[in-house]
C-alpha cells in the first residue's frame, strides 16, 4: 500500500459520508469535493451562485493549508454545477482565487448536489 496520510481540520466542514477531507498521497494532495458548508454551522450558506462558489473555495483553502499546501500549489479541479448557466459568475470568483497561472480545470453540469448545493469543487496539488 502506498504511503498515505488523511488530512482534517474544523476550518472546512467534515465529511458528510466514509471519505477523509484530504489525502496526501505520492507528492499530491488530494482534497474532496467541497460543497458551499458554513464549517461553523455544518449549513449550506445563503445567497447565489457566487457565495456558495466562495465558501467551497475558501473551504478548500483550509484543507490544503491543513495538508500544507495552498491555492497556489493546485494542479487540477474539477468544478460540479447544477446549472451552467451560473458559469460565467462562478469563474468570476473562481479567478480571484486563482489568478493568471490557474490550475487545469473541468467543468461539468450535473444534475443535483449534496444538500441542495449549486457547486462542488474537488482539487489535486503538488506538496
Amino acid at each position: 500500500m502506498p504511503n498515505r496520510k488523511a488530512v482534517r481540520t474544523d476550518s472546512a466542514p467534515g465529511a458528510i459520508g466514509p471519505y477523509s477531507q484530504a489525502i496526501a498521497a505520492g507528492g499530491f494532495l488530494f482534497v474532496s469535493g467541497q460543497i458551499p458548508l458554513d464549517p461553523g454551522t455544518g449549513r449550506l450558506v445563503e445567497g447565489g451562485i457566487a457565495q456558495q462558489v466562495e465558501r467551497v473555495l475558501e473551504n478548500l483553502k483550509a484543507i490544503l493549508q491543513a495538508g500544507g499546501a495552498g491555492m497556489g500549489a493546485v494542479v487540477k479541479t474539477t468544478v460540479y454545477l447544477t446549472d451552467m448557466a451560473e458559469f460565467a459568475r462562478m469563474n468570476e470568483v473562481y479567478a480571484r482565487y486563482f489568478g493568471p497561472e490557474a490550475p487545469a480545470r473541468a467543468t461539468v453540469q450535473v444534475s443535483a448536489l449534496p444538500k441542495g448545493a449549486k457547486v462542488e469543487i474537488d482539487a489535486i496539488a503538488a506538496l
